[in-house]
């Protein structure tokens, strides 16, 4: 879909993925090999690079900031949940590991990492290694940590991929996880206005199911908002950034003048890679509009 993982190599191996659910748009990408040879980068088949999830497809093309809001928005988000060397942390779906180096910075008593995909968790933790930190594999609805272990939840493009059933799964285990006082975050793509005809809603939804290969079901803000709600959360913090993930300017933004290059270099170089990341700019520049991403913080009573 449009949202996504992060921080691999550039030139990293991105394997293809397995049957069932993904955990994240953006990975999140759920799952990568291990890193190798940068010129092995476009070792898939243009087939394969066909039927792939848009974002495992930009990261094989070397992106690793794949959230709907880019950089500026996750920074949001985890400044808004004011992470302390006190907290302790609990991600659902890191893909690979971008979101948590920043958090990680923050020096948290601990971090947890919880990714459905093995190679998936053997990417994370490469890239949260150190004492106090770890990547379990489980289920975000149903990750068998301890309940009120956490003091911080957050997940970011993986909700947006899952059912309404399956939303409220995962935010409900993110309420178990959470003591009194704890913060939940999101960063998930959104429609807007949040008066969408129920049609239009649909339509984009079909769109971009088409576009990016997988089933994509974003929500209005006051939909996420409500979502939190009927959980007993209370939402402290909103933000919002556009839609502008395969722009020029969120690139070099998110990944660097000389990444960004790096990218449209092997876009340009790849087909099959060319066709797909078109379509899928053609369809977010069509409903623009009517796209962005939402960040949120909610609290625990």
């Amino acid at each position: 879909m449009l949202t996504w993982p992060q921080s691999a190599r550039l030139g990293s191996v991105v394997k293809m993925p397995t049957e069932g659910r993904p955990e994240s748009l953006s990975g999140k990408l759920t799952s990568a090999s291990a890193p190798s040879k940068e010129h092995d980068t476009l070792a898939v088949s243009g087939p394969e690079l066909d039927k792939a999830p848009g974002h495992w497809l930009l990261a094989r093309m070397g992106k690793r900031v794949l959230r709907p809001g880019g950089r500026e928005l996750t920074e949001k988000l985890i400044t808004a949940l004011k992470i302390t060397p006190a907290d302790d942390v609990v991600e659902f779906a890191p893909g690979l590991g971008f979101t948590a180096g920043l958090v990680l910075l923050r020096q948290p008593r601990s971090y947890t990492g919880v990714e459905r995909d093995e190679s998936a968790a053997a990417m994370a933790r490469r890239a949260v290694a150190g004492p106090a930190r770890r990547i379990i594999v489980g289920d975000a609805g149903q990750s068998g940590l301890a309940s009120g272990s956490a003091s911080v939840v957050y997940g970011e493009a993986m909700l947006t991929m899952q059912s309404d059933a399956q939303k409220a799964r995962i935010v409900q285990e993110a309420v178990r996880l959470l003591r009194s006082g704890g913060r939940y975050g999101i960063h998930e793509l959104c429609l807007k206005p949040d008066n969408l005809a129920e049609e239009m809603k649909q339509e984009i939804q079909r769109e971009l199911a088409q576009a990016i290969r997988v089933n994509a079901r974003p929500l209005t803000v006051g939909e996420w908002r409500a979502l939190l709600a009927g959980a007993g959360l209370q939402v402290k913090f909103e933000a919002t950034n556009p839609m502008h993930l395969l722009k020029p300017a969120r690139m070099v933004a998110d990944e660097g003048i000389l990444r960004a290059l790096k990218i449209a270099f092997n876009i340009l170089r790849t087909p099959a890679a060319r066709r797909r990341v078109l379509q899928m700019r053609a369809i977010l520049n069509r409903y623009a509009n009517n796209l962005s991403a939402v960040a949120l913080v909610a609290v625990k009573p």
